[in-house]
This record gives structure tokens, C-alpha cells and sequence, in this order.
């Protein structure tokens, strides 16, 4: 019996192996693969994985050998050696074939209420909640084989309470930042919360991929904690035995500590007051290279925002927020769970990870919670298209779908037909996709399509585009033409303008610099006079792309 054992670990371990090896030559056709690799060589040095890459390897594993690899893997495994034992421990693929049953929300979910319309601050938001309803379930950390953890208004500010108590006890100055890094995670929630309740101010950045990547993650990151000041970070376990790496370069960090070990239950002192025109949080959208840019956002900035945004799509307490966009990302952390906290919607929310590895979890959720609203970056549309099989896409049922964002990125119409084309269906209505155009120093959302309309696509004449910026109509057909995505009007309150190289406004169809302002506009960058001045002109503020 042994014999046959070896005799069978040895097969899979020689098709595992071409696997990865096929895998890598197809990734990366140009590049030169050593016959000597083995086992035991590097995913990262050796095969040149980038995490997309192994996704698809992943998945051609699954497929090959007929098994489900934890998504764990994409993150924690070095060799292909790491993967085979995922493969002969692995379970059948075919108990993870069938969709759950769609989830019925419990009454309080479907009983409608009003929104805060007098709140000047997050938390003003959250106990205005907490008043009127403190057990209608909030969040939901979706779990594909469960219903998953869910947070209250009630437990939201509890777990805020634990966090700020532990802060105080740092000595957490007024107004201080504090550095969050953070996975998707219920202390995530209760960490943001309990650094404003405390009075400091949030800093959120991105975790590392990979538990091998932490150090190095952490040396790009020394500039933004330099830049920010903070005196705290707030991170996962994983990252402790770097601490010494931040503490010896950044002079006003204190200490790095974990979210769980920082919450006490100790008696909290008076709590700061805040108002509308303090710093709710930082928004960094660059560090790893230059000098970082830390967006300064207010409490009202941020509701000017949502409410803005949520006036557009006509969000409500029915509505159901799916997301698995980063909490460090201003469209995950502002338009998927500020929106849902201010309107009482429910927010069903997994990590990134969740989605790269196994992108049919978006809509699977979608389908089982009757998700009406949802966002993504053009990329997560095509990961769709791409990798989701016929046979998971046939139980997909998307007619809740009232609401699919596209923004963060460039907006291609192609992606925008296929995925339409694909999961029509699947009760998807074409008039749902929304491109969409923000920036963080706009808070978020700068400009929304109208609603229950299809997404418009301008053709355009390439030739003289190129040469002059002027956008010459197409007719449809002409091999000529390159195709633009219009991402709607501006917010209510909010303007855009498009200027020449001397802040002229140009006329309709003429290529130019986009400008902006309006009650979401950010005050500059933090502690960054330069780039501040560089931002504004005059009144306006410039987003650094063209448009027409």
C-alpha cells in the first residue's frame, strides 16, 4: 500500500510540476525558463507569478487534479512543493459546485428607515443609528459556506468603545493619525471607529500580500507613517516582529500593535468633541515611490459626498451594498461603507483576496443577499468575464442588481459589452452599469450616468483626435474611430470644468485638463504645502486627467 502511495504522490507531484511550468511559459511567453527548476524553486523569483498569475495557475491546478485549493494559498505559498500538498490534501471539486440557497434577510433588514440628514460627523451618523434602531445588522463578513459574522449599529460603537479605550491608554494625542493596516476584518470596523472616538485621525494603508512580502511591504510604506506623524499603528500579528524596523526609522511612532491587543474595556475618560471641519481621515494615494500624498478629508466632506451620491442613485435602507473592495481604497471604505452606514443599507463585504482568487464569490453574493448595489474597477468586470465557468454562471441569478459601478480606473466599452453580454442570462439588465469618475481628492464620486440608462459610448474620428484633441463624431462602423465611455454630470453641488494649458474653459468636444470643486473637495494634502499648491488653481482644483 505504501508503494502505491509514493507511486501516486510522485504523478501528481510530476504533472503538478509542468503544470506550473506550462503555466509560467504562457504568462510570460519572452521569458526564458531554466529546465533545473524544481519543486522546491520560487513561485515569485523563479516562475514570475504576480498575484493574477496565480490565480490562473490555481485555477488550472483545481481544474487538472479535480480538487478546491483554500484561497490561503494565492498569498502564503512559496514553492510549487506548497501547492502540491494543497493538491493531495485538497477536497473534491464537486461539493463546491452547487450554490447555496439565496439567503433570506432577517425583518429588521427589510423595515425602512430615514437617514441622518442633520449628522455633521461619522460618529454623529453612527449614534443617530444607535438611537433609532442599534440592532439592525450593519455589516455582514461574507463567508461562502455560512451566512457569515455580522456587526449591529450596537456592536459597531462597542467595539469602537474597546478600541478608543486602548488608544487613550497609549497616550494618543488630539488629533493624531494612526496608522491602520489591516486585512478586511471585523477589528477593521471597530479600529476606524474607535481612532475618531478617541479623537485621533485614521490612516488607513494598504496590508501585505504575502506574509513573506511584510518586510519589504513595510519599508515602502516608511515615508507615508514619516509623512503622517503618527504615534500608533494598528496592524496585524504578522507584522510584530518588524516592529523595530518602523520604531528605528520613524521619530513619532510610539508603538505598533495588533487591533485585538489594543481593545480594553476599561472606563473610557470624557470623549472629544468633534465637529463638520475636523479631519475624519487620510487618504494616502501614493508613497511607494516620491513623495506621498496624504488626501485631508473632513467629516463633511465625506457626508457631502455620500449624500451627493446617494441622492443620484436613490440609495436607501433597502438596498444591499456588495463589496470586495480594499477598506484602504477610498471607493471601498467611502462609497461601499460610509454609503451603507449613512443609509442604513446592508453591507455584505469580503476580502480582495476572496474575489482574485475566486471572482465568482462577488456575484455569488450578489445572487444569495439580493445585492442592489455594487462597485468595482474596470479589471474586476473582466476578471468576471474571463474566469467565471458556465456552469456557476447558469445558477447566477442578478435581476436584484440595480447598481454595477465602474470607476478607478480606465472604463473600457468592451468590458462593458462583454460582461453584459455574458450575464444577461443571468437577469443582469444592461442599464445597471454605471461608469463612474472620482479621485480622492474629491472625496470619492465626482461624476454619475443618469440612472436606469445604458452606459453612452462616444465615437470619435482617432486620426484627428490624436493630432488636435478635437473629438470628431464617428458613425458606427467607420474604421476610423476609437471609443470613449461617458461617466455622466457632476454631483449635485459639485462642477467640472475643462481648461487649456492657461485655465481657459474649452468648448464641447475640445480635449483638455479636468478641473473641479464643489463641498467635497479637499482642503490639499497633509503636511505637504507643495503639492497642496500645485493642486489648486485659484478656486479649482485639478484631477490630472484630460477629458472633453
Amino acid at each position: 500500500m505504501k508503494d502505491n502511495s509514493n507511486r501516486t504522490t510522485q504523478r501528481v507531484a510530476t504533472q503538478l510540476l509542468r503544470t506550473v511550468k506550462q503555466v509560467a511559459r504562457e504568462l510570460h511567453p519572452q521569458q526564458h525558463f531554466s529546465a533545473q527548476l524544481n519543486l522546491d524553486s520560487s513561485l515569485d523569483k523563479d516562475f514570475a507569478f504576480d498575484s493574477l498569475g496565480r490565480v490562473e495557475l490555481l485555477l488550472r491546478l483545481e481544474r487538472t487534479f479535480e480538487v478546491v485549493i483554500p484561497d490561503s494559498l494565492l498569498s502564503s505559498a512559496d514553492t510549487p512543493r506548497d501547492l502540491l500538498r494543497a493538491v493531495l490534501g485538497g477536497r473534491s471539486r464537486v461539493s463546491d459546485s452547487v450554490l447555496p440557497e439565496v439567503e433570506r434577510v432577517d425583518a429588521v433588514l427589510q423595515e425602512s428607515c430615514l437617514v441622518p440628514e442633520q449628522a455633521e460627523t461619522l460618529m454623529e451618523v453612527l449614534e443617530w443609528h444607535l438611537l433609532n434602531h442599534p440592532d439592525r445588522t450593519h455589516i455582514r463578513l461574507y463567508d461562502p459556506y455560512s451566512e457569515g459574522t455580522t456587526i449591529s449599529f450596537r456592536q459597531l460603537k462597542m467595539g469602537a468603545m474597546r478600541v478608543a479605550a486602548g488608544l487613550q491608554k497609549l497616550d494618543l494625542r488630539p488629533q493624531e493619525p494612526v496608522v491602520l493596516m489591516l486585512p478586511t476584518c471585523e477589528d477593521y470596523f471597530y479600529s476606524f471607529f474607535g481612532v475618531l472616538y478617541a479623537g485621533g485621525i485614521p490612516c488607513p494603508i494598504y496590508p501585505p500580500g504575502r506574509t513573506s512580502q511584510i518586510e519589504d511591504h513595510l519599508n515602502r510604506h516608511v515615508s507615508i507613517v514619516q509623512n503622517a506623524a503618527a504615534g500608533i499603528m494598528l496592524t496585524q500579528a504578522e507584522a510584530l516582529p518588524f516592529a523595530g524596523l518602523l520604531l528605528s526609522r520613524v521619530r513619532s511612532l510610539r508603538h505598533l500593535v495588533t487591533a485585538a491587543a489594543v481593545q480594553t474595556e476599561c472606563q473610557l475618560p470624557d470623549l472629544p468633541k468633534l465637529h463638520a471641519e475636523d479631519i475624519a481621515f487620510l487618504q494616502y494615494t501614493s508613497g511607494s515611490t516620491g513623495t506621498p500624498k496624504g488626501v485631508v478629508l473632513t467629516h463633511a466632506n465625506l457626508l457631502a459626498n455620500v449624500r451627493a451620491m446617494g441622492e443620484v442613485v436613490q440609495a436607501n435602507s433597502n438596498d444591499v451594498f456588495v463589496s470586495w473592495l480594499p477598506l484602504y481604497h477610498d471607493m471601498g471604505l467611502i462609497g461601499a461603507w460610509f454609503g451603507s452606514l449613512y443609509h442604513a443599507a446592508h453591507l455584505v463585504i469580503m476580502s480582495p483576496l476572496s474575489f482574485i482568487a475566486r471572482p465568482q464569490r462577488w456575484l455569488e453574493a450578489i445572487h444569495r443577499f439580493r445585492g442592489t448595489l455594487s462597485a468595482s474597477p474596470n479589471f474586476g468586470y473582466e476578471h468576471c468575464v474571463r474566469l467565471i465557468e458556465d456552469e456557476t454562471r447558469q445558477q447566477l441569478d442578478l435581476s436584484s442588481w440595480r447598481c454595477a459601478f465602474n470607476g478607478a480606473e480606465p472604463v473600457s466599452p468592451q468590458t462593458l459589452r462583454a460582461f453584459s453580454e455574458r450575464f444577461a442570462a443571468c437577469g443582469f439588465n444592461p442599464e445597471a452599469m454605471m461608469p463612474v469618475y472620482g479621485l480622492a481628492e474629491s472625496t470619492v464620486g465626482l461624476a454619475f450616468p443618469a440612472l436606469q440608462r445604458e452606459p453612452k459610448v462616444n465615437l470619435i474620428e482617432r486620426e484627428r483626435f490624436t493630432r488636435t484633441g478635437w473629438a470628431e463624431p464617428c458613425s458606427a462602423g467607420d474604421k476610423r474611430a476609437i471609443e470613449e465611455v461617458a461617466c455622466g454630470r457632476a454631483l449635485p453641488l459639485h462642477q467640472l470644468r475643462v481648461v487649456d494649458d492657461r485655465d481657459r474653459e474649452l468648448p464641447d468636444r475640445q480635449e483638455g485638463r479636468i478641473q473641479f470643486q464643489g463641498p467635497s473637495s479637499t482642503s490639499g494634502y497633509y503636511r505637504n504645502p507643495e503639492q497642496t499648491a500645485v493642486l489648486f488653481h485659484g478656486d479649482w482644483l485639478e484631477t490630472g486627467d484630460l477629458g472633453y
